[in-house]
């Protein structure tokens, strides 16, 4: 290798293009003079300019030599990512095609995953590594045992059914924690339409006895949507997306104190705004799945505002914006995966997305 001061080695290059993510605030896309060609066939010049640092404390975890991928497209409306980290495969919802879909890390193959599938939206997996998946269309969660079997662990809740489960996460003690907005019955597009029978609400289910336990009711939010633990399992954030119906409700994620025990919440309060300054006009668009890194941010799907906003925000523990990942399509939910659990991936609308970041997924899905 030529180390000559007009060659530099592979060690220079590196610690350059370090200091280019740590400096620069990149200048999204949308605004560059040539569209971006997300068929991969015309590469991005690096650092890629839609991984943005709003803040410095996002500059470790842009990586300056690594671009945005779309993985595939195709579906109507994609949801519910999550890794399974034995078979190395990302699986995730095309909620009105009723149908699950798996992306293989060996050769980026994919293929229908399960079909009919519940109108699933939300997926995650337990500590067994058994599916866990909120069905719209059936109004329930469920659980893929190893064998093939289907065990619902909640379809009604004091005698009613369900509105429609959306998303959720499992705690260490097993239990699982999910939302309950209502979206799939609410048309037949992405479920069966029917009356909302209960609250929409949060809830808890035991592992143990399987008792049911409604935590954040209709006097905390509106439509509780996106759910999350902290990465020390001390809280749990939920973003509502109330506003797609009720006028009054905020465009917000709201953070809860856990219980000792963990089986319980405080009193919640908001921890972000999904508000925000573009091109000097505040706009608000809404905030969907999130996830949470070992540092402690909150990764957010994003969207319904347009170019420059929709794509994932990252927040720090402290609720500030520090970073956004943009997207060409609204994007649903965020999973981190990958063997190193820092690859971030993304169903957006249409399509998925993946970039490596230098953060690490705080959970196992």
């Amino acid at each position: 290798m030529n180390n000559s001061p007009f060659s530099p080695d592979r060690r220079s290059l590196l610690k350059a293009t370090a200091g280019i993510a740590a400096t620069a605030l990149a200048v999204p896309h949308a605004l560059a003079e040539h569209p971006r060609d997300w068929s991969g066939k015309t590469p991005v010049r690096y650092p890629d300019p839609d991984i943005v640092v709003l803040d410095k404390r996002f500059a470790k975890y842009k990586i300056g030599n690594t671009p945005i991928q779309r993985l595939h497209t195709g579906m109507l409306w994609a949801e519910g990512p999550a890794w399974n980290g034995v078979g190395k495969f990302l699986m995730w919802s095309d909620i009105p095609n009723d149908r699950q879909l798996r992306w293989l890390d060996e050769d980026g193959h994919v293929s229908t995953f399960r079909k009919p599938a519940g109108y699933s939206n939300g997926n995650t997996f337990d500590y067994e590594g058994r599916q866990i998946s909120f069905e719209h269309g059936n109004r329930r969660v469920v659980r893929y045992e190893h064998n093939g079997k289907v065990t619902v662990l909640a379809d009604k809740f004091e005698g009613k059914r369900f509105n429609a489960p959306n998303d959720g996460a499992v705690h260490p003690d097993g239990s699982i924690w999910f939302t309950d907005p209502g979206y799939g019955s609410l048309m037949h597009y992405e479920g069966n339409k029917g009356d909302l029978e209960i609250d929409e609400a949060v809830y808890r289910i035991d592992s143990k006895t399987g008792k049911i336990d409604k935590l954040i009711g209709r006097d905390e939010m509106f439509k509780p949507n996106g759910l999350c633990f902290s990465a020390d399992y001390k809280k749990v954030y939920v973003a509502d997306t109330g506003s797609s119906h009720y006028e009054k409700a905020p465009k917000n994620i709201l953070v809860y104190d856990l219980s000792a025990d963990g089986k319980k919440v405080g009193k919640g309060k908001q921890y972000v705004s999904m508000e925000m300054e573009i091109k000097g006009e505040k706009k608000a668009g809404f905030a969907d799945g999130i996830r949470c890194d070992t540092d402690g941010n909150i990764w957010v799907g994003a969207g319904w505002v347009g170019d420059g906003y929709d794509g994932v925000h990252i927040y720090s523990p402290d609720g500030t914006r520090i970073g956004q990942i943009l997207l060409p399509e609204i994007c649903s939910n965020v999973c981190f995966g990958g063997v190193k659990r820092n690859r971030l991936f993304m169903t957006a609308s249409q399509s998925l997305y993946a970039v490596y970041v230098e953060a690490q997924g705080a959970h196992i899905a």
